[in-house]
């Protein structure tokens, strides 16, 4: 992508264009354990639990090869590829590696904009490096990325952050895909609506039921048309179909909701258990909410059961909650009425939101995803 002062392709707005990178790690968990350990190289792995009752948080390509995805339960996993190697994960481990990359990103990029441990995205337009273009830039980020940790990363570049998302998993693994200005439509209009970034598979199975399966289907339909079926996200889902994100790469992102789940190798059956389970994630959340001097007014809970079935329930106080007791009264007020349950529990989770002085919509109308840590 060249440097220089062009406009926004087709959206009439006169500003200059953006350089934007979406650097995404491979595999990342996954690939951390076969750097690691020599023995689990070219090998299917998954990170995660391996008994009946476990999930898989990452896979291996070599794993993926036969299907097994992150979130799929263990059992299925191993089905799926017999000879799936399960390792548990090591989240300080990966926690050290992301900070490692981090700093390599800001050796270019004065406004990075973390999704999570293995994924970002750096406005480069200042050209912080001195190196000419964005591509030259992303080459250098990718290289600096596996001499100093081993590891390989994709990246997107384009000028909006939507497109640069969908660019990095355009070529994976270890793939670079560039699309300039005046370019971006026609890229979009290419590729099935599944792989829009913000459209989950509840809309999308409603789009498809609408005959919109590509970017070029829902280019199709006028602003009127995605109003009646889609109300107040026609004019993002009209601006998405036509290259156009406005979003700005947000460094310092308002933290909108932050949270803990843990699942279980054993089904937690009595109550007892299940409020220890509730009290110990309450724990977590809290001294990680007080850290960061987070007080939010939400609680929401989330069950998993031994079925599958997976439940959320939300409780809004009016004051902020100060302490870890309030946060475990919160929790509790919401699993009264779910006790007791006639099946197994597998999965707990409690996530806290609606923090002090958070603003209603971030720019763009695309709201910060959720701090959760995941306690496996």
């Amino acid at each position: 992508m060249q440097d220089g002062n062009d406009q926004d392709p087709g959206d009439g707005v006169d500003t200059p264009i953006r350089k934007i990178i979406h650097v995404d790690m491979d595999a990342f968990y996954a690939s951390v354990e076969q750097r690691d350990d020599p023995a689990l190289r070219g090998q299917p792995v998954a990170v995660g639990g391996s008994s009946r009752r476990g999930v898989v948080a990452a896979a291996s390509y070599e794993a993926r090869k036969f299907g097994v995805r992150s979130a799929m339960p263990s059992i299925t996993a191993k089905r799926q590829c017999p000879a799936l190697i399960f390792v548990p994960p090591r989240f300080e481990v990966y926690r050290d590696v992301s900070h490692q990359i981090r700093a390599i990103f800001r050796d270019y990029a004065d406004e990075v904009e973390p999704l999570s441990l293995d994924e970002a995205y750096l406005d480069v337009s200042a050209d912080k490096a001195g190196l000419g273009s964005a591509t030259a830039t992303a080459r250098l980020i990718r290289r600096r990325i596996r001499e100093e940790t081993g590891l390989t990363a994709s990246a997107g570049v384009s000028y909006n952050k939507f497109i640069a998302k969908l660019a990095s998993d355009q070529n994976k693994p270890d793939g670079l895909t560039v699309i300039p200005p005046g370019r971006g439509a026609a890229f979009v209009q290419t590729l099935s609506i599944r792989r829009f970034h913000g459209i989950g598979p509840v809309t999308a199975a409603k789009m498809e039921g609408l005959g919109i399966f590509s970017g070029a289907d829902l280019a199709a339909k006028d602003p009127l048309w995605l109003a009646t079926h889609f109300g107040n996200s026609a004019e993002w889902l009209f601006n998405l179909a036509r290259g156009i994100d406005h979003r700005r790469v947000k460094s310092n992102r308002p933290l909108k909701s932050l949270g803990g789940e843990r699942t279980f190798f054993n089904d937690l059956i009595t109550d007892t258990e299940i409020r220890e389970a509730l009290a110990h994630v309450c724990t977590v959340v809290w001294d990680r909410a007080a850290k960061k001097g987070a007080r939010g007014r939400t609680v929401t809970l989330k069950l998993r059961y031994a079925d599958f079935q997976t439940i959320t329930r939300a409780k809004s106080v009016s004051q902020p909650i100060i302490d870890g007791a309030g946060l475990l009264a919160a929790g509790e007020a919401i699993l009264a009425p779910l006790l007791p349950t006639e099946q197994g529990i597998r999965l707990l989770g409690i996530t806290l939101s609606k923090f002090e002085g958070e603003e209603n919509e971030e720019e763009g109308g695309a709201a910060a995803p959720a701090d959760l840590l995941s306690l496996i």
